[in-house]
């Protein structure tokens, strides 16, 4: 018997053209008890000023909501938020952004108990819809912490289409990574004596197959922006179900922590960290990877590391790293010898795309 029997789904999940500018009609449509209530958009300053129209008329629908420009994607910030949102009797956050943005208004929301309404301005992670939320802590340490799934997530195709490309393939490398996070968490339950839940691993390997097998490669095309919304939801509602980020979060996930905990000079991003990290990820598994080379190749995923500043060595101590970036947690890696000659010519696989 699953300990998880309660979790929390999404009331709705839209996915429309222009759905940011009929927020009201959405909203009336699946959460009618919540018009007239008072409202705060929460945004960083440099998207405020390219999407001011579009969030102009969102606060006008929720009866003029104050706009915040957001400092940080921290602690401190989404408890500050959590703060005016209590003693200014709030009832509803909507965070308009990137992940750091959608991170912190959740968990402002779980704090003050708000309705949170998701709206993303890009796919970058699975963060849109998971139980989760990255922040910093310490300066630029950042702590995963538990919380609330959104009651909404609306999601306008025109703001992905027009978002940078790169955030759009981050999104595909953090579904991708699903592959080898599957493994890494039946490998876990068979030496742990834990159990895997049926319905958060078929949730997962959905939100996987759905884009992995996709016809449509065009990443600015609708189909393939419905697709990957929707891959991205599954995963968010497969953390929440089996009440831990393990449908998604493997190897893969912490060699990218690795890198964002020791090598902070890299510029990668977590999507794109985590792609890297699959492919040595399905070797050490004893999974080919070959195919995933071709899909990344497919849609213009770098996966060299040398192209993002990572050199043989670097990358040799990343993964020495990612063994110990979450202590507890069972993957591939606790079972392999560190092989500096193996990694190496990983490396050189990965450098040559074959």
């Amino acid at each position: 018997m699953n300990q998880h029997t309660r979790f929390n789904l999404p009331i709705c999940l839209t996915v429309e053209e222009d759905a940011f500018f009929h927020t009201d009609e959405i909203v009336r449509r699946y959460i009618p008890d919540i018009i007239g209530q008072k409202a705060v958009i929460i945004s960083e300053e440099f998207l405020i000023g390219i999407y001011r129209e579009k969030i102009e008329d969102i606060s006008r629908d929720f009866g003029g909501a104050e706009i915040i420009a957001m400092g940080g994607a921290s602690f401190d910030e989404a408890v500050s938020i959590a703060k005016k949102v209590c003693v200014e009797d709030i009832k509803i956050i909507i965070g308009i952004g990137g992940g750091r943005v959608l991170d912190t208004a959740k968990y402002a929301a779980h704090i003050s108990k708000a309705v949170y309404i998701c709206m993303p301005t890009s796919l970058s992670n699975d963060s849109l819809a998971s139980p989760f939320s990255v922040l910093e802590t310490y300066g630029k340490v950042r702590k995963t912490f538990a919380c609330k799934i959104p009651t909404a997530i609306i999601v306008d195709t025109n703001m992905i289409i027009n978002a940078p490309e790169g955030q759009t393939l981050s999104g595909i490398g953090d579904t991708i990574a699903k592959h080898t996070a599957l493994f890494d968490w039946k490998l876990s339950a068979s030496k742990s004596g834990s159990q895997v839940d049926d319905f958060a691993y078929a949730l997962s390997r959905m939100s996987y197959d759905s884009v992995y097998h996709c016809d449509e490669k065009n990443m600015k095309s609708r189909v393939f922006i419905r697709i990957l919304s929707r891959a991205l939801v599954m995963g968010g509602l497969a953390m929440e179900i089996a009440g831990s980020s393990r449908p998604c979060s493997g190897s893969e996930h912490l060699f990218a922590h690795a890198i964002e905990e020791y090598y902070p000079e890299v510029k990668i991003s977590h999507g794109l960290g985590v792609a890297l990290g699959t492919i040595p990820a399905c070797i050490f598994q004893g999974q080919e990877p070959d195919g995933i080379m071709r899909f990344f190749k497919a849609h213009g995923l770098d996966f060299d590391p040398a192209s993002y500043g990572i050199t043989a060595e670097m990358f040799a101590d990343m993964w020495l790293k990612a063994r110990t970036v979450r202590t507890g947690r069972i993957t591939v890696l606790d079972g392999i010898k560190h092989d500096t000659v193996q990694l190496n010519e990983i490396y050189s696989r990965m450098q040559e795309g074959i």
